[in-house]
């Protein structure tokens, strides 16, 4: 965000739109759904709106055409309880940091398990060739 503004107005925002879906729509569509963030652009004309759905993936696809359907609807809630001169056109986008955040979980458990699969087999492992791989001096060389 590039001004205190705009993060106060996106702050504000992401509650009004967040209260409004508590209350529901009517669109049977709408699966749970949680507002995770809202960016607004530095002159308030435009607000990006991240969220969540919680369910599988016709869940996610309904609950994402749902948002679409009623972004007017949304819009001129927000217009209403912003108080502002313009109000932001909004714009939903679905929040992939859970998804990411389960995956990155799930590469972190298959490397930590590796490195126990590793320890395991460098506690009984032995070196190839001499315990000491050192050349020294023969000692029929010291005799002569």
């Amino acid at each position: 965000m590039s001004s205190p503004r705009a993060g106060k107005v996106a702050e504000r925002i992401q509650q009004i739109i967040a209260r409004r879906l508590e209350k529901g729509l009517r669109d049977p569509r709408l699966g749970f759904v949680t507002i995770t963030d809202v960016r607004v652009t530095g002159d308030l004309q435009h607000a990006s709106v991240f969220y969540t759905v919680y369910g599988d993936e016709q869940e996610q696809t309904d609950s994402d055409a749902a948002l679409r359907a009623a972004t007017g609807m949304l819009r001129s809630e927000v217009g209403k309880q912003l108080g502002t001169r313009l109000t932001p056109a909004l714009e939903f986008i679905r929040d992939e940091l859970p998804e990411n955040a389960q995956h990155l979980s799930e590469l972190l458990e298959e490397a930590r398990r590796r490195d126990e699969e590793t320890q395991a087999l460098a506690a009984g492992a032995v070196h190839a060739g001499d315990a000491d791989p050192y050349v020294k001096p023969r000692e029929d060389d010291d005799d002569a």
